[in-house]
């Protein structure tokens, strides 16, 4: 069959029937554009409901133009984030410099967006909550795929059938390890771990965050507005994954505090405030690095993929226009041909975004004294805000016009 032959083969015949595992930010974007391509959407979500709130995420460079042709523009500029200042701090808790955030993550001032992770994700279950079935509470079991389709066992149980399957539920993807294998081989350690949690503004913080640092260690206080609750950040160096810690919150707890256990400035607090904590969030900072990422009838996309880590600012940004890419790729292909040609159009934008952690890590979070003093005196010595012509990875690729079906 030619590929003409297998575009009008498949524009005839019914609705195809999909399943996206994850509700968070690739997947719904995904289900997005495959129901306006045609296809009949299923969305499967572990947890009960959407998680809201969260810690303030990035949206910059191609990926402005997926939000903008979604239609979800306005709603993130409404919900857009205006943060003044970033303080960082030494190891006594003086002052090292105060300077425009944009300086130091590359953001473009009155273009990109900042929102809160939950702000995001609800904008996208918005646009698309009325057109796609969505599944909370229940995942993936098991996947069995034959020449026509794939088999899915859900964890509440039942079997249904779907043309293709695709991953999007992070890090740490029970899909990819169905697929592929134990997250091991593809998991790529950056050497740090974190915790993000809310607790009380008792500092006085408005607009702004403030950073204190000590060789291999760093903790953060950001304040969105004028709030009662601030996001409390803790990072810090690690020989490897503690990956006994993951499914584990009180062994997260445990070894955050153990780590930052006899610091001073606001740190005992911090640590106080995240055992108490309810929306702890633990990882290691990591990627994913995988040669291909499909395999048969079911693709990832998102950090189940390619995980840039937060380092590189571009974890959201790329899990929208990964999707995007995805979906029109598949819109009037074979599957097969469909997910080659999401590989070959989006792989090097990705690699491009992914090799941005070198520069975001030396930045952020040195390991040694010398490091440190280095990075310092970079600080005091920025002087302007960069322009977008700056920041090529950030808009490296340029959106194909894909045509909607509906």
């Amino acid at each position: 069959m030619t590929r003409t032959d297998q575009s009008t083969d498949i524009r005839t015949t019914s609705k195809r029937k999909v399943l996206i595992s994850g509700a968070s930010i690739a997947g719904p974007a995904l289900a997005f554009w495959l129901n306006r391509h045609g296809f009949a959407v299923t969305v499967v979500e572990k947890a009960s409901t959407l998680r809201g709130g969260g810690y303030p995420i990035d949206v910059r460079g191609t990926a402005l133009e997926v939000v903008r042709r979604m239609g979800i523009m306005p709603r993130l500029r409404e919900a857009h984030i205006d943060l003044r200042r970033l303080t960082f701090l030494d190891g006594n808790g003086s002052e090292v410099v105060s300077v425009h955030p944009h300086s130091v993550t590359g953001g473009v001032e009155g273009r990109d967006l900042e929102v809160r992770r939950g702000d995001l994700s609800d904008a996208l279950y918005a646009a698309v909550r009325d057109d796609v079935e969505f599944l909370f509470d229940d995942s993936i079991e098991t996947l069995d795929q034959f020449r026509h389709g794939v088999d899915v066992t859900f964890r509440g149980g039942g079997t249904r059938t779907f043309d293709m399957v695709f991953g999007a539920d992070g890090l740490h993807s029970h899909t990819r390890e169905l697929l592929f294998g134990p997250e091991g081989q593809f998991h790529h350690f950056l050497g740090y771990c974190f915790a993000v949690f809310t607790m009380p503004n008792t500092f006085g913080l408005s607009h702004e965050t403030v950073m204190w640092n000590a060789p291999g260690k760093a903790a953060a206080l950001y304040a969105v507005g004028d709030e009662d609750e601030v996001h409390a950040f803790l990072n810090f160096a690690h020989p490897e994954p503690p990956f006994d810690a993951f499914p584990n919150p009180d062994a997260q707890r445990d070894l955050v505090a153990k780590v930052f256990a006899d610091i001073g400035w606001e740190v005992p607090g911090m640590v106080a405030a995240m055992r108490k904590s309810d929306d702890l969030f633990f990882d290691a900072v990591s990627q994913i690095r995988m040669p291909r990422w499909s395999d048969g009838r079911v693709a990832l996309v998102g950090d189940a993929a390619w995980a840039p880590s937060f380092l590189t600012g571009q974890g959201s940004s790329l899990a929208l226009v990964g999707a995007y890419m995805l979906a029109g790729s598949v819109a009037d292909r074979h599957h097969a041909a469909g997910f080659d040609a999401y590989e070959h159009n989006t792989r090097e934008f990705v690699t491009v975004n992914q090799n941005l952690v070198g520069k975001g890590g030396a930045t952020l979070f040195p390991t040694t004294t010398e490091a440190l003093e280095e990075r310092n005196d970079r600080l005091r010595k920025l002087s302007a805000i960069p322009s977008a012509e700056g920041r090529p990875a950030h808009s490296a690729l340029t959106l194909p016009e894909f045509v909607p079906m509906t």
